[in-house]
């Protein structure tokens, strides 16, 4: 009877068919009971209940619930919903409490409790329950296993170039990763954050790259990694640059497009995130950001797209009103970023891309004769930077190479030029007065491989020289055999080694070499697989730094329509 009244209540406030209602409200109820009834198994016999929400083609009306203990591996877990619900194990990623399931780490290690939901992304696309012809079922395997070699790929590619970052490498023959800030100047991170930071922004452009070819599938986890990366480096950090707001952004729009709306009860947290985020990096009102570049035009767009996603979520969370503002917020926005086609076109006509154009014509409000000269002056500010910059690593090199000619690590060399601010003449005098940086920070494979015992000539001349023959012998076992910085650090220490270099020394004895054959017949394969990884990450890494507020905002048209015509629909219901 409870229940009726309620069903005649509810219909007669929405103008709704009171026995639907009523329904709803019994299936409401019964979820209920069955929540509760699990709560009790769990509590009973540890069995945990994990609400699986499968990719759209397999989508059903009622939840699915998977059982489980939590001591199983993530290998367990995949093998039981690979099984369960009819995928290949091999091809599915599981993302639970917005990170990727490891397979080799437990349930209750990787936080996993009773009622958690698991989201299932399929990286193979395939129907193979109706399709009959072997061929076609051959080939989408295939499909799938390169998608989850691209993966791969493009994690070894982003390892290998963060770290040609920490080697002294020519960027003319052999490319890395740089940061840059928003003018395109290098900027300094500190050693122990700046490869986190490299793999986070690799990830994300990696990822970027996925969501413009509408490849959502993969884009997903390349976006999971950065966040990941990203959470690695000081908050301080990720206060002064947009990189982490605009991430959390394309999370959540990645999870709306693959159509997996379960995963928004996280995206209040990650909107708001990447609101303050913008607030801390472009500061009130964006004067920080007017002041850098001289307007705020461009970044507009990641303002629509933040009321936009804000206004989905209010919507699938109930909060109708509330979905109304953001939806008309984003509108609004919308009509200020459009941008007229015969303007772009005559921009096109002075030889700009459409990319520039669009960017330009933000920057300058429309006006396309303020857009031409701003493109421009940004053309020229942009190679005047990258000539300073490139000229600014050929002297770096130039004094790294000049140290190593004089018998220092290129370890050593790269960190006494860092004290010394670049300074060639005043990183020498760092190395000189500090000789044990030469042995504790030398990770150089071409000095490490010289383990030999001293020649007596060597040893002969530093005897000559006045010192002792044992401490002549100690010292060039710590220095491989370089009699100049074995006599300089002898003569700063009155003939005799400081007590860390002595015990460095012990260590120092000789052991056998590889031969190179061992390793021959893999060695050019390897170098070849690792190119192929590289090219393929450098390939989508934009040429134009502004890359990321580039859009011509169709689909975001489309969906800022169809969101409010929803949220219409709910007022029109309501009256």
């Amino acid at each position: 009877l409870a229940s009726q009244d309620l069903a005649k209540k509810y219909s007669d406030k929405l103008e709704c068919c009171e026995n639907e209602v009523e329904k709803i409200i019994e299936e409401i109820r019964c979820k209920a009971i069955e929540r509760g009834t699990g709560n009790e198994n769990y509590k009973t016999t540890g069995i945990a209940t994990i609400e699986i929400f499968l990719p759209p083609r397999l989508r059903k009306e009622r939840k699915n619930l998977l059982e489980t203990r939590l001591h199983i591996s993530g290998q367990e877990l995949r093998s039981k919903i690979a099984e369960t619900f009819g995928f290949q194990e091999n091809y599915i990623k599981i993302v639970i409490n917005k990170k990727q399931l490891q397979l080799g780490k437990t349930l209750e290690e990787q936080g996993v409790t009773h009622n958690v939901k698991a989201m299932v992304l399929e990286l193979k696309q395939s129907e193979e329950d109706v399709r009959k012809n072997f061929q076609v079922e051959e080939e989408e395997q295939n499909e799938a296993e390169l998608k989850e070699k691209r993966i791969q790929r493009t994690k070894r590619g982003l390892e290998i170039l963060a770290e040609r970052a920490e080697m002294v490498v020519d960027p003319e023959s052999m490319p890395y990763l740089d940061i840059a800030n928003q003018t395109g100047r290098s900027i300094r991170i500190p050693p122990s954050e700046r490869k986190a930071l490299m793999l986070a922004m690799g990830y994300h452009e990696k990822g970027r790259a996925f969501l413009k070819r509408k490849e959502y599938g993969i884009a997903l986890p390349c976006l999971l990694d950065a966040d990941k990366y990203f959470c690695e480096c000081c908050r301080e950090l990720l206060d002064t640059v947009d990189n982490y707001a605009v991430l959390q952004l394309d999370i959540v729009w990645c999870y709306f497009r693959l159509e997996q709306l379960e995963c928004l009860d996280d995206a209040e947290k990650k909107l708001n995130l990447a609101q303050k985020c913008f607030k801390n990096c472009y500061g009130e009102n964006h004067q920080r950001l007017v002041h850098i570049k001289g307007n705020c035009g461009k970044e507009k767009v990641l303002f629509l797209r933040l009321y936009l996603l804000q206004g989905i979520r209010n919507y699938h969370s109930g909060n109708g009103e509330e979905a109304r503002e953001y939806l008309n917020k984003a509108r609004q926005l919308f009509k200020e970023l459009y941008i007229d086609p015969s303007k772009v076109h005559n921009l096109l006509q002075l030889g700009f891309t459409a990319q520039e154009a669009r960017l330009g014509l933000r920057a300058c409000e429309g006006n396309v004769d303020h857009a031409a000269a701003h493109i421009t002056n940004r053309r020229e500010e942009l190679a005047q930077i990258r000539k300073e910059e490139k000229e600014k690593k050929r002297r770096r090199l130039e004094n790294i190479n000049s140290l190593k000619g004089m018998g220092y690590s290129t370890h050593a060399a790269k960190q006494a030029l860092h004290q010394a601010s670049g300074n060639l003449d005043e990183a020498l005098k760092i190395l000189l007065s500090n000789p044990h940086m030469w042995w504790l920070n030398d990770l150089d494979p071409e000095t490490n491989n010289h383990r030999e015992s001293p020649s007596q000539e060597h040893i002969d001349q530093l005897v000559y020289m006045g010192f002792d023959a044992v401490a002549a012998d100690t010292a060039l076992r710590v220095f491989r055999g370089n009699v100049q910085l074995a006599a300089q650090t002898l003569a700063h220490n009155g003939g005799s080694l400081p007590p860390d270099l002595q015990l460095a020394a012990e260590d120092s004895s000789p052991t056998p070499s590889t031969s190179p054959s061992d390793s021959a017949g893999s060695a050019s394969t390897d170098e070849d697989m690792e190119t192929e990884a590289v090219n393929e990450i450098l390939e989508d890494i934009p040429e134009h730094e502004e890359d990321y507020l580039d859009s011509t905002l169709e689909d975001e048209e489309i969906i800022i329509a169809e969101y409010l015509s929803y949220v219409e629909n709910i007022k029109s219901a309501t009256k």
